[in-house]
């Protein structure tokens, strides 16, 4: 009976063993199989898409609008927007708004300052950044306002323009250098009349 007894013990020792060891090493198996071609297949989505992975993530900009819109403030926008969408983000134009005070196509940069005059108060050639008394934000001004500059005429305007669109905004006074028709000179005359943020 005492020999029963033992081998009823040790047979319930190995097979204890047995179902742990099976516990141990049958899920941890199934995991090996199941991560593995799970980073795989994502390790050849990240080689086929990753520039449009930092694309999808759009960078933020703060945006201050004032004047006739429905809900003035300070808002976060993406910085692929346009004016128009920060209007829209604020509420949209009162009835009061001069549509024609402000450029709804204008791409909108951080910091900006977006004031939408009342009728009748607005001067329609001033910067939609609310900035005038002669100074022109190069990197959202419009050839009109561009082309009040010492020196820049109609091509020049077009050509800092065209610039701005290739190659992104402007990050310091002497990458207008780079603009085809504006040498040092040039630079020289208008630097006092820019803003480059």
């Amino acid at each position: 009976m005492r020999q029963t007894k033992d081998r009823l013990f040790v047979l319930g020792i190995i097979l204890l063993v047995v179902i742990f060891a099976g516990v141990m090493f049958w899920p941890r198996s199934e995991k090996e199989h199941a991560v593995f071609p799970t980073m795989d297949i994502e390790a050849k989505g990240t080689e086929t898409s990753g520039d449009n992975d930092v694309e999808k993530k759009p960078s933020m900009v703060m945006v201050d609008i004032k004047g006739e819109v429905r809900k003035p403030g300070v808002y976060q926008i993406d910085e692929d927007s346009r004016v128009k969408d920060a209007v829209e983000l604020a509420g949209g134009l009162t009835n009061e708004a001069d549509e024609l005070s402000v450029n709804l196509a204008q791409k909108i940069y951080d910091e900006m300052v977006i004031i939408v005059a009342k009728k009748g108060e607005a001067d329609h050639g001033s910067s939609t950044s609310g900035m005038g008394q002669g100074q022109v934000r190069i990197n959202s001004a419009g050839k009109e306002e561009i082309e009040t500059l010492p020196g820049i005429g109609p091509s020049k305007a077009e050509a800092i323009i065209q610039y701005r669109e290739d190659n992104g905004p402007f990050k310091k006074l002497e990458d207008l250098l780079n603009v085809s028709g504006i040498g040092p000179k040039t630079l020289e005359n208008i630097k006092e009349f820019i803003i480059v943020p």
